[in-house]
């Protein structure tokens, strides 16, 4: 029988920061039938907008993992709910920070997507999730020491939208990279206004509409949201969301190769002032 998981453990040549959950090995694979997300289903037993619920296969102990549904429809996705769904998805996704950062246990709320079976997704239904963790990961305290701020220069630009902007990063280590950010500082979603909200919501939809149009078909994508621990820590936090794609074309996905994992070192195809160039054209095949 698959052990509950347990505390991390840690490579202590590396640091690395690793996560034992053999309970998740038993989790729904692409269920042909009988989706839990749809209305009536094992999660979703009555109608609904927007849905969450604890994770029944958590990576961590402590009902700290979490699943949100974006809509009822089956084939919807998140940019296809438009920005009026999407904007109840962030309400949502602000709600459960602020509950989940409540907890003594809890030092950091990360809302992630997995979008596609390419990337992991395990069950089609349009969903994210979130992990409460009771550290501030690696990766998060490594923007936060470096005081990550946006940097939406003119040529990487992709789309700018009521003081926020949409933009391909510097140095991005995946062939198609996006980061979404306010240009005024933002700590977390429980503090953005609801002005900043709808524009969250109409870039998100954007976003994801021409990362489709680019490729000419639904791309799978791993999105995620960073922002200010809910411990309090770095008082100069900076809330942005990330969305990569391991695609580098149509239906060619970019690996991640043994140098760049042994090394740490990263060897991108894409460039990306072409990528976002391609990306802004598809606004003026839309208008």
């Amino acid at each position: 029988m698959a052990s509950a998981p347990e505390s991390p453990r840690i490579d202590k040549t590396t640091n690395t920061v690793v996560h034992i959950v053999g309970s998740r090995q038993a989790r729904p694979n692409l269920p042909a039938e009988d989706c839990p997300f749809c209305v009536g289903g094992l999660e979703a037993p009555q109608d609904y907008d927007v849905r969450w619920f604890t994770n029944r296969w958590p990576a961590m102990p402590g009902d700290r993992c979490e699943v949100v549904l974006y809509a009822p429809k089956h084939d919807a996705s998140l940019a296809s709910i438009g920005v009026s769904g999407v904007r109840k998805v962030i309400d949502l996704w602000a709600e459960r920070t602020q509950a989940l950062g409540k907890r003594q246990d809890v030092a950091s709320v990360l809302i992630f997507e997995n979008r596609g079976r390419e990337v992991g997704a395990t069950i089609d239904h349009p969903h994210g999730q979130i992990y409460a963790f009771d550290h501030v990961p690696t990766r998060s305290r490594q923007r936060l020491d470096n005081k990550w701020a946006p940097d939406p220069s003119p040529e990487r630009l992709v789309v700018e939208l009521n003081g926020w902007a949409a933009y391909v990063p510097l140095a991005p280590v995946f062939s198609l990279s996006i980061e979404i950010a306010p240009l005024q500082r933002i700590a977390n979603l429980a503090s953005a206004s609801p002005q900043d909200r709808d524009t969250m919501a109409a870039l998100l939809v954007d976003v994801l509409g021409r990362i489709d149009e680019l490729y000419g078909t639904p791309v799978p994508y791993m999105m995620w949201v960073n922002q200010q621990p809910t411990n309090q820590e770095f008082a100069d936090a900076w809330m942005n969301i990330e969305i990569v794609s391991p695609w580098r074309a149509p239906n060619v996905a970019r690996y991640i190769a043994a140098a760049e994992v042994g090394s740490g070192e990263y060897f991108n195809p894409v460039i990306p002032e072409e990528l976002s160039q391609s990306l802004r054209a598809l606004r003026a095949l839309r208008a």
